[in-house]
């Protein structure tokens, strides 16, 4: 990873496993360095989504850190990181998140986010939309961060799963400010 700060990708306990990996490679794509931290919750879903473990998908990442690890550098607003993305991001992960319940390297490094006023995007997985999760997230809007629903494209006319990743992806990309190709915009899906 060298001395350039990384994007910090959170992986939590919801569907939205092969986003999580596409992401990972168009940053590597980019030449954007990684660092990668797994939820104990989501070892299972990516297992189940991407015949993977957290330990294979880290091979995805510069590098990749413990849930469990609260020494990390992550978990210090002293080291500096590019900003950071929660995909997939649960229910429960948001609603720690805003209420700045840090018990885990991933929703530590997320308090770190806000409270360094970094940029935090959380790719939300949940359906339907609980009153109290709906207020977590508007609280989550309040404090800067990016909630970035996990919606289908339809005007994309998406023929694969593939392209609705690529989008997901793609759009919390735009989200970082990370330049990529990953789909096409709205007026360029037209032409």
């Amino acid at each position: 990873m060298g001395d350039a700060a990384p994007w910090v990708l959170g992986v939590s306990g919801s569907s939205g496993m092969p986003v999580a990996l596409r992401l990972l490679d168009a940053l590597r794509e980019a030449g954007e360095p990684t660092a990668l931290v797994v939820s104990a919750g989501a070892a299972a879903v990516l297992r189940e989504e991407c015949g993977l473990t957290p330990e294979e998908l880290g091979k995805h990442a510069d590098v990749s850190y413990s849930d469990l690890d609260l020494a990390s550098p992550l978990a210090s607003g002293s080291r500096a990181t590019r900003g950071m993305a929660i995909v997939p991001c649960s229910g429960n992960t948001a609603a720690k998140v805003a209420l700045g319940l840090a018990d885990t390297l991933l929703t530590r490094a997320a308090q770190v986010h806000l409270k360094e006023r970094r940029r935090l995007v959380l790719l939300l997985r949940e359906t339907p939309l609980s009153t109290i999760l709906l207020g977590h997230l508007a609280r989550l809007s309040e404090l800067g961060s990016t909630v970035l629903p996990a919606t289908v494209p339809y005007y994309l006319h998406p023929e694969r799963v593939g392209e609705v990743t690529d989008f997901l992806a793609g759009r919390v990309l735009d989200q970082l400010g990370v330049r990529h190709t990953l789909y096409r915009g709205w007026k360029e899906a037209s032409a």
